[in-house]
C-alpha cells in the first residue's frame, strides 16, 4: 500500500470558494476605469463616505415623515374608561364611598377590557368619595378633595414589553 504525503504547498481552496477581486481605477480597457464604477459627482464618489440607516440624501426620512401624515394611528393605543366627577353621582350608590377600576370591574359595570381610569373634572360633587385612578385632571382632583375625598393615583400596569404612562 502507498502513501501519498500532502504537503502544504498542495493545498487550494475547493473550486468556486474563492473569487478575484475587481481592480477598479485601472484605466478605461479594465471596464472599471475612470470613476471606478462610482458613477458621476455626487456625494457618493468620495472614499470612506458611509450613510446612516434610513438616509435618503437630505430629505426628511419616511420614518419621521409618517406621524404627520393625517389619520396616523397609533401602533399600541391605550384603551382608557374615561370618567367626568359628574358621572359619580350616577355611578355609585348612595351608600358606597369608594371608587376604583377594580371596584367598577368586579361590579359588572363595565363592557370590555380597559387600561384603567381616568378621572375628568366636568360635572360637581357633593358627597365625599376616596377614588383610586391611573389619571386625574386637576380640576376633578380639586373638586374631590373640595367634598372632603381623596385621590390616589395608581401607575399603569404593563404587559411584558410595553412601557408605562399614559
Amino acid at each position: 500500500m502507498t502513501e501519498t504525503a500532502i504537503a502544504l504547498i498542495d493545498l487550494r481552496p475547493a473550486k468556486g470558494a474563492t473569487k478575484t477581486k475587481l481592480r477598479v481605477g485601472r484605466g478605461r480597457a479594465s471596464g472599471a476605469g475612470k470613476t471606478s464604477n462610482r458613477g458621476h459627482n455626487g456625494e457618493g464618489q468620495r472614499s470612506g463616505r458611509s450613510q446612516k440607516r434610513g438616509f435618503e440624501g437630505g430629505q426628511m426620512p419616511g420614518y419621521r415623515r409618517m406621524p404627520k401624515i393625517s389619520g396616523f394611528k397609533m401602533v399600541n393605543p391605550r384603551k382608557w374608561l374615561v370618567l367626568n366627577v359628574g358621572d359619580l353621582e350616577q355611578i355609585l350608590l348612595p351608600e358606597e364611598n369608594e371608587l376604583s377600576y377594580e371596584l367598577l370591574e368586579t361590579g359588572g359595570l363595565l363592557r370590555g377590557h380597559h387600561d384603567g381610569l381616568r378621572l375628568l373634572g366636568q360635572g360637581n360633587i357633593k358627597r365625599a368619595l376616596h377614588i383610586e385612578a391611573h389619571y386625574v385632571t386637576p380640576a376633578a382632583k380639586e373638586k374631590i378633595e373640595a367634598a372632603g375625598g381623596t385621590v390616589k393615583l395608581l401607575i399603569p400596569s404593563c404587559e411584558e414589553g410595553e412601557l408605562t404612562g399614559g
